[in-house]
């Protein structure tokens, strides 16, 4: 089995607010990837005391512990006893009814000897390259389908549509949201690859259009994760002043990409 990550911080200056994890058991029957983008908030309250690292994680550690430990457990079942076990740690100190108490978006993918589950919510992505040589985008298009005019800024910025009806939804500390998430499973036999995504490396893809998600699988398992992030940063800065493909989205994200070959 082959790996590959990296995550990288949209800013040196500031924290990664991405999360990324593999869980591989010594065994080899099996494992699991995690990988959260943890949603910025804008500037002000959001009644919590801790920062979006730590709420990602927290929810990260949980998500790939349950992942290994409870494979009686569904991925869908798993994120609500994650966001559940991350809420109870801090609800004594935080306002979590805010609408700004951190969150995050979700990518959680598990495997064994006869299949492969996914789970994916909000505008994170995992890519499944298959036997045949396809790939199939495992994503949570909700985000998209948001008119642009409801949002604040295109940082998802705007409490009226997060995790309401009719807008899209983000793990934060409802354990229901959990069955708002994508789901289902691949037969083992057919993934070759797994590929996890946060929409800072998605960019060279949905935002700069510089290929397909074929193209994007075929970079990585060529040239490596990191050159994937290093192309989406040269393509952030040439556009740091023209806009044409940025628009009001910030001119660097927080880029991680978690591959796993299967």
């Amino acid at each position: 089995m082959r790996t590959d990550l990296i995550s990288e911080p949209g800013d040196p200056a500031r924290s990664n607010e991405d999360f990324a994890a593999l869980a591989l058991p010594a065994s080899g029957q099996g494992g699991a990837l995690v990988v959260l983008d943890g949603v910025t908030p804008p500037q002000g309250d959001d009644g919590c005391l801790h920062s979006v690292p730590w709420f990602c994680s927290r929810l990260g550690g949980a998500l790939t512990e349950l992942s290994v430990s409870r494979r009686d457990l569904t991925l869908t079942e798993i994120l609500s006893h994650a966001i559940l076990r991350t809420a109870d740690s801090h609800a004594a100190t935080c306002d979590l009814s805010h609408p700004r108490t951190p969150q995050a978006t979700v990518v959680l993918a598990r495997w064994s000897a006869s299949g492969v589950e996914y789970l994916v919510l909000s505008d994170s992505a995992l890519l499944a390259g298959t036997t045949d040589g396809t790939v199939i985008a495992l994503l949570d298009d909700r985000l998209a389908r948001v008119p642009r005019g409801s949002l604040a800024t295109e940082a998802i910025a705007d409490a009226t549509v997060r995790n309401k009806e009719g807008g899209f939804f983000t793990a934060a500390a409802d354990p229901s949201v959990a069955a708002r998430a994508v789901t289902g499973e691949l037969p083992r036999t057919a993934v070759r690859t797994l590929t996890a995504l946060t929409d800072g490396a998605t960019r060279w893809t949905e935002k700069f259009r510089r290929g397909d998600w074929t193209d994007l699988l075929a970079l990585v398992r060529g040239e490596g994760a990191a050159a994937l992030v290093e192309r989406v940063r040269a393509l952030e800065a040439g556009d740091r002043e023209e806009r044409a493909y940025l628009g009001r989205s910030k001119t660097h994200d927080d880029a991680t990409v978690v591959h796993v070959e299967l």
